[in-house]
């Protein structure tokens, strides 16, 4: 029989919370892990599968490319089909998707075949990401138990890529470049089934409208020439014609995008989703701070191998520092204070503790000792990220109509995944000009050969740290973005998903329960 409570407005009666979330809680978080840690556990392989399928080195860039374009440019289509089809319908679908995208990766024969199951990964994984941010928006509606649950989530979308550094390096070492594909199919097919059987989408706040194929053109051609501007900048230069020509593109699409939204009768992106200063704080204050992350991944990656001589395996192991960092930080820190104090008062301070362990690192030295140096300043920066990232996933989500909260979700994901191109490309490109510089001026007094190499690796570092600064000053940025410009006080109510204001904030969640 089904249980009820009493509605606090009205006192009608609706549907009491579903006990299985908890067992759906993991399903969610499976499937997110699996998306996250593809964004870079492919990264490890890709010399392998360079050599393997005798990919040159100017198109190798594209198994990164094709999955960063795809992701990036339909998560707002993704999101609103999931706000469309239903929220579990998109989560399987993006699932089933990705699994066999997968499966066509890892049995590459050609350099076409893996670029275009890179793409298909990104397609999936666009619908998957949001709709699964939005079934816990919807599935947990309790002040405490939405601190918890989004605790868990943070920790996942925080960490997910140190993850991938660590399983990429083991396949890769110890296996082939293949199975960092066709891990996928296991992590997919688990999350599957047991979505199936035990999520309970709550009725209502589905949206009905049609689709808004403008806003659908031009949102993903717009972003789509956002994130390529920037990947082709770190590669071709930001003076390169194509790469202007991709960055006043997109600003055009982007333009005409927010034009349209604002007059057509069912938008894909609401401008209220956007417009509302919490939420907006949010999205900036994580793109930035994503920006710092990337940057420092991909510096760090490079420094324990090139530098260090790290092995991929070695080099995955030393990130572990980070990963325990956001899970205390996000599942202890975040989760017990979430309810007690004002989102800010967490996400603040949080990019401040990050940019305290990110300016540790830009005392890198070639002889640097990593339990000296480098451990606590990735403590550090997992701490600060995952106290920081666990109230801003659930912030960004409350308070949307549930009828928004798939595309609400999908900003989520498209403010990361444009962070993560913008710092790639920008803190690359100053970490490039500096060793260029450095090695200018001292490669000619440098006299032996031996010494010839040793200035060669002391211009990476000085890249490395000079680059690792300007990641300091967006965290700092990010900091000073999420005290001013979120204002929201502390979780107070027991129901706060689909409380906003506005048009169809009436409207309860109905949480169904399982039969007993």
């Amino acid at each position: 029989m089904s249980e009820t409570v009493r509605s606090a407005r009205g006192g009608a009666a609706v549907p009491a919370p579903d006990p299985a979330r908890w067992k759906a809680l993991v399903f969610i978080a499976l499937a997110q892990l699996m998306v996250v840690l593809d964004a870079t556990i492919v990264n490890i392989a890709l010399p392998s599968a360079q050599q393997d399928l005798g990919i040159s080195d100017g198109n190798r860039q594209w198994v990164v490319t094709a999955y960063a374009l795809a992701f990036g440019g339909l998560l707002l289509f993704g999101g609103r089909v999931a706000d469309l089809w239903g929220r579990k319908r998109a989560f399987l679908i993006g699932l089933v998707g990705f699994a066999a995208a997968s499966a066509l990766g890892g049995a590459a024969s050609n350099e076409a075949m893996l670029f275009g199951a890179r793409a298909l990964q990104g397609v999936f994984g666009a619908l998957l990401a949001p709709a699964a941010l939005s079934l816990l928006a919807v599935m947990f509606t309790d002040a405490k138990e939405r601190a918890k649950a989004f605790g868990i989530y943070g920790a996942i979308a925080g960490g997910g890529g140190a993850v991938g550094l660590i399983l990429g390096g083991f396949l890769t070492e110890y296996l082939d470049w293949r199975w960092t594909f066709y891990v996928n199919i296991p992590f997919a097919v688990a999350a599957a089934v047991g979505a199936w059987t035990v999520i309970r989408e709550p009725e209502g706040g589905r949206n009905r409208s049609s689709l808004d194929i403008p806003g659908v053109i031009l949102s993903t051609l717009g972003l789509v020439a956002l994130v390529y501007g920037f990947t082709r900048a770190e590669s071709e230069g930001w003076s390169d014609a194509v790469t202007v020509g991709m960055f006043v593109g997109s600003a055009v699409l982007l333009a005409a995008f927010v034009f349209v939204e604002a007059r057509v009768k069912a938008p894909l992106l609401p401008l209220r989703v956007i417009t509302d200063r919490n939420r907006g704080g949010i999205y900036l204050s994580l793109g930035l701070a994503v920006i710092g992350m990337f940057g420092l991944f991909l510096f760090l990656t490079y420094y324990l191998q090139t530098v260090k001589g790290y092995t991929p395996v070695r080099t995955g192991f030393a990130f572990m520092p980070m990963i325990v960092g956001m899970i205390v930080g996000s599942t202890q820190i975040g989760t017990r204070l979430m309810t007690r104090v004002a989102p800010r008062l967490l996400m603040g301070p949080g990019f401040l503790v990050a940019a305290v362990g990110m300016g540790l690192l830009t005392q890198l030295e070639i002889d640097s000792s990593y339990a000296a140096l480098l451990l606590p300043a990735m403590l550090l920066l997992g701490l600060g990220m995952g106290t920081a990232f666990m109230p801003a996933m659930s912030l960004a989500t409350q308070g949307v109509e549930p009828r928004d909260s798939g595309v609400a979700s999908a900003m989520v994901n498209t403010s990361q995944q444009v962070g993560g191109a913008i710092g790639t490309a920008l803190l690359n490109t100053i970490a490039a000009s500096a060793t260029t510089s450095y090695i200018t001026d001292h490669i000619r007094s440098a006299g032996t050969p031996a010494r010839q190499q040793a200035v060669q690796l002391e211009g990476l570092v000085q890249g490395y740290s000079t680059a690792i600064w300007f990641a300091v000053g967006i965290l700092l940025l990010a900091a000073v973005i999420a005290v001013t410009f979120i204002n929201a006080g502390r979780p107070g109510g027991s129901t706060v998903a689909g409380s906003g204001t506005g048009e169809g904030a009436e409207n309860e969640i109905a949480v169904p329960v399982i039969a007993h």
